[in-house]
């Protein structure tokens, strides 16, 4: 006899008026230390840069890439790490080295076709506020500064590095209605145990 299989049904909930708030979400910018990270900068005795990613925000970034939801990278900072990491991710639009975000990011919605109105922003310091300011969806991680918190349309419970992009994708997938046709694929894609022989 065939044990019964757990239903798979979303789990995430949020208010209606954050949800309307975040809707119509096309592409999101993610600002790196303090958001894909913990904000910690490791320096190793060469001098290397080394950073800690959480799995759990990587997988997050693909979802909204399989979403049609366009994850871009703006950073202040540059690394051999932090360019393998979004190799690996599949995330192809990014820009490092610079502390004027703001002209990037409208860059990005020019070369896309997308405008503010569709663009959704995380960030956690100072750098990040213009883009936060004119993004249509504004959300800073748990431990961001004060500045950013008070600008954010959501905080997350999160910290950064420690699953807050996650979060805040999971909350576009959701707006978006992205999240339950995701998570049926992954109900769809789990294999039925094999029955065994009857004598």
């Amino acid at each position: 006899m065939r044990h019964p299989m757990k239903p798979l049904t979303p789990a995430l909930h949020y208010p209606p008026e954050l949800l309307l708030k975040a809707q119509g979400v096309h592409i999101a910018f993610f600002d790196v230390d303090g958001v894909l990270t913990d904000g910690g900068l490791y320096f190793s005795e060469h001098g290397e840069t080394l950073k800690r990613f959480s799995t759990l925000d990587g997988h997050g970034l693909k979802l909204l890439m399989q979403a049609g939801i366009t994850p871009v990278v703006i950073t202040g900072r540059d690394s051999l790490p932090l360019r393998k990491r979004l190799t690996a991710l599949g995330v192809t639009h990014a820009t490092f080295g610079t502390e004027d975000k703001l002209p990037a990011a409208q860059a990005y919605l020019d070369t896309l076709g997308f405008s503010w109105s569709q663009a959704a922003a995380m960030g956690d310091d100072w750098p990040d506020l213009p883009v936060m300011q004119h993004a249509a969806f504004a959300c800073a991680p748990a431990n961001a500064h004060g500045q950013a918190l008070a600008l954010a349309d959501h905080v997350t419970a999160q910290r950064g590095g420690e699953g807050a992009a996650r979060a805040f994708c999971d909350l576009l997938l959701v707006a978006g209605g992205h999240y339950a046709k995701l998570l049926a694929r992954v109900s769809a894609s789990v294999p039925m145990p094999a029955q065994p022989d009857k004598a």
